[in-house]
């Protein structure tokens, strides 16, 4: 079976970019199919790789500014023509799914998400803060681009999501089905600490940008006066600080060396706004840390209200408060918490997703349905 990997952009560091690294060392032989791929911003690593980027790589100031040339990704994607490959991974955020194959091959999409700016503009514009030229040019773009990524969504042979919530916005935006196999988490970086060494604090690990509604936390923090850790940066700093008591502490950039430590000593990890998975809570739970998350989003499929953690229903400072006045963080037990992480762990990911393209390219060759069934699920019953 001779497979390639296809991936929107290489510029910067992000979740996206940690799937690639597990899919990388999961099929080393497979070229790395990119539109983009900024060689001096990437990690060192990277040149071992056969990355192989398109047209767009050659265009002026394209891998500071990409962001300008967006009705130019579907022509080159949808102009990439991988013939000799039986099995093409996608790992999409943006366009790369529009790619074409052979017609006895398969296209499997990774999907992060459906294409945010083009499906959620509304929200997408909210959190950028772009200015009203550029949001009323991107109206009819996005239009435009939203037939063309329909169009293309249609011709994936199957998709992955990376969590019930963009699964259902696959059948809402695509309308496709997917299975669901979540992002890889390292949980063996993150080990639970004796009890007398749980520290009185609240943690919060995370970029600081609007979307991630930070600002809830900061402010249920400071009312409750409350002891709360927020470790991260990003353009949303300023406007925290102003809104922060004097129980909240700004940590800045935290070396990854030390996370782990950071995390097991809390008493519990704080995770206030909506997103497509979150690996921080994940990270918590492997350390024993029970999470106090926003009731939507991935959190839904990592946190278990009463084993792992509590849930909170509305974004508001107030929902926050009402939970976590009455949490109490010693009522968990650390070692059920962490068992449940690991069902994230790397190693899991990466047994769930080579399954689920072996099965369905043998399905592929012998022109049978294909119906996923999960090894580290069935091997646990």
């Amino acid at each position: 079976m001779k497979l390639a990997l296809a991936h929107d952009w290489l510029n910067q560091i992000g979740g996206a970019e940690d799937v690639l690294e597990v899919l990388a060392r999961q099929y080393p032989a497979s070229p790395v199919f990119t539109s983009m791929y900024a060689r001096t911003v990437m990690p060192p690593h990277y040149a071992n790789w056969d990355i192989r980027a398109l047209w767009l790589d050659k265009l002026p100031a394209i891998h500071r500014r990409h962001q300008m040339y967006l009705p130019l990704y579907p022509l080159a994607w949808g102009n990439l023509r991988l013939r000799d490959y039986d099995v093409v991974l996608s790992n999409k955020s943006g366009f790369c799914h529009g790619l074409r194959f052979a017609p006895r091959a398969l296209h499997i999409c990774y999907c992060l998400t459906p294409t945010r700016y083009v499906w959620q503009l509304d929200d997408y514009l909210a959190g950028e803060g772009l200015g009203k030229l550029t949001e009323r040019l991107l109206g009819p773009l996005a239009a435009w681009l939203r037939r063309w990524d329909y169009a293309a969504a249609q011709r994936v042979s199957h998709f992955i999501a990376i969590s019930s919530a963009v699964q259902a916005r696959i059948r809402k935006f695509y309308k496709r089905e997917s299975t669901i196999i979540h992002p890889p988490v390292d949980t063996s970086r993150f080990q639970p600490c004796p009890a007398d060494e749980i520290q009185d604090y609240y943690l919060i690990v995370s970029r600081l940008v609007p979307y991630k509604r930070i600002d809830l936390a900061v402010q249920a923090a400071s009312e409750l006066r409350l002891p709360l850790k927020i470790a991260g940066s990003g353009r949303d700093l300023a406007r925290l600080k102003a809104l922060a008591g004097e129980t909240v502490e700004f940590l800045g950039y935290v070396a990854d060396a030390d996370l782990p430590r950071l995390m097991a000593q809390c008493r519990a990890l704080l995770f206030p706004g909506l997103e497509d998975f979150g690996i921080t809570p994940v990270q918590a739970q492997a350390a024993g840390r029970p999470v106090i998350a926003y009731r939507g989003g991935g959190a839904l499929d990592t946190v278990r209200a009463g084993v792992t953690g509590a849930f909170f229903d509305q974004l508001t400072a107030d929902s926050l408060k009402e939970v976590w006045r009455n949490f109490d963080a010693f009522a968990y037990n650390p070692q059920q918490i962490r068992s449940h992480a690991r069902q994230f762990d790397t190693s899991a990911f990466c047994r769930r997703l080579d399954a689920f393209i072996r099965g369905a390219w043998a399905a592929q060759r012998t022109n049978r349905d294909y119906h996923y069934e999960d090894p580290v699920a069935n091997a646990t019953r």
